[in-house]
């Protein structure tokens, strides 16, 4: 089962985080996200424990869980259906941008 942590502290990195997880159950893989610009932790990250009980039983022992400063958040992580940018709002029917917007002169002008 794949977990989504949140209120890491800032200079933990990929093997803190999977110590600390190890603690409660065998763990596949564990990775702090970093910033691509900064190259610091963005204070989030994806575990993947191998048994869905001990990960169940994981997230209700440390979600909530104070560390140092921060409150973290443990939960199960969702499945993304693709791997485009996420949009909010209905769907487009992906056509591009349109040229005849009815307000005259045309080009390509937003309003």
């Amino acid at each position: 089962m794949n977990l989504f942590v949140t209120g890491l502290l800032p200079d933990m990195d990929d093997t803190d985080l999977k110590e600390m997880f190890e603690l409660y159950g065998e763990i596949k893989t564990a990775r702090v996200v970093m910033d691509r610009a900064t190259g610091k932790s963005r204070c989030f990250g994806f575990v993947e424990m191998t048994n869905d009980n001990e990960a169940l039983e994981t997230i209700n022992l440390l979600n909530g869980a104070q560390m140092g400063r921060f409150k973290m958040s443990v939960q199960q992580a969702e499945q993304q259906t693709n791997s485009g940018p996420r949009r909010s709002g209905p769907p487009s029917d992906d056509r591009g941008p349109r040229r005849n917007n009815n307000f005259g002169g045309g080009g390509n002008r937003r309003y």
